[in-house]
């Protein structure tokens, strides 16, 4: 994947297709590359230019160690816009890459055509607080977990029951997610300590472009009363929910959030 210097940050990014172009914002600790399983694909067949981010914190990315706000990535997104000379554009983000999604289209209406925000909360519950300050205590203190745990716990928090216990599926889960634990580095570390932004319900309210919001049914980090709230913030938003998917639901039910995809942005 390319490099480009956009003032102190090197930003990574990939570049493919032709046609409307998408940029699309992967979750806390994920590399653009995750896109390129299923949705990327889909998107450039449907006939989209599709630009995938590894945001700040994700190498070959700047770790950008000393903190990161979602604005600050925001600008990013609006930088390597104007690097690729991007008059116009949808953005797609999934989790934290959501709230990016939408403070690129918050600051810069002019630029986003159309919006959408997966598997992206209004606000922590009292349970994601806890779990996500307890996430950051066990990471300064230098904890790891044995791979093997890593990936079962990983599992759980983000697969539905539904993949889970399909002994066959959760099977092939658990190998993927053994194989690729790793302790958090320096830039995924100042990704987890970004909180839940209290403002959000104002920023979504200065959101001109078209939106979709998709919920997964069994999502826990992000339950879907919080995501269909999120919809209610931003203005004329789409509500689309999608069965049997926890937080991973576009790895889960790929077909079904690629149609979803598809059929929204072909609207335009």
């Amino acid at each position: 994947m390319p490099v480009v210097e956009l003032g102190e940050v090197s930003l990574s990014y990939h570049d493919k297709g032709a046609g409307h172009p998408v940029v699309m914002l992967m979750g806390m600790g994920g590399s653009g590359r995750v896109w390129e399983l299923h949705q990327r694909p889909a998107l450039l067949a449907a006939g989209y230019r599709v630009v995938t981010v590894d945001n700040r914190g994700i190498p070959p990315t700047s770790d950008c160690a000393d903190g990161i706000t979602v604005a600050d990535m925001a600008a990013d997104v609006v930088a390597l816009a104007g690097h690729l000379a991007l008059d116009r554009f949808s953005v797609v983000g999934t989790s934290l890459g959501g709230r990016i999604a939408i403070e690129v289209a918050a600051e810069r209406p002019d630029l986003v055509a159309a919006l959408v925000v997966m598997a992206t909360r209004s606000r922590a519950g009292k349970l994601h607080e806890v779990l996500d300050a307890g996430e950051l205590e066990f990471a300064d203190a230098g904890g790891t977990l044995p791979p093997r745990y890593h990936a079962a716990v990983t599992a759980l928090q983000n697969l539905s029951p539904h993949t889970l216990f399909d002994e066959n599926a959760v099977g092939e889960w658990l190998d993927i997610l053994e194989f690729a634990t790793q302790p958090p580095g320096p830039g995924v570390r100042a990704q987890m300590a970004i909180g839940d932004d209290p403002d959000l319900r104002a920023v979504c309210a200065r959101v001109a472009a078209r939106s979709l919001v998709i919920s997964f049914a069994d999502d826990l980090i992000a339950p879907p009363h919080l995501v269909r709230e999120l919809a209610d913030w931003l203005p004329g938003a789409r509500f689309a929910g999608v069965e049997r998917t926890g937080h991973f639901g576009y790895l889960e039910r790929p077909a079904a959030v690629n149609d979803l995809l598809t059929g929204f942005l072909g609207e335009l």
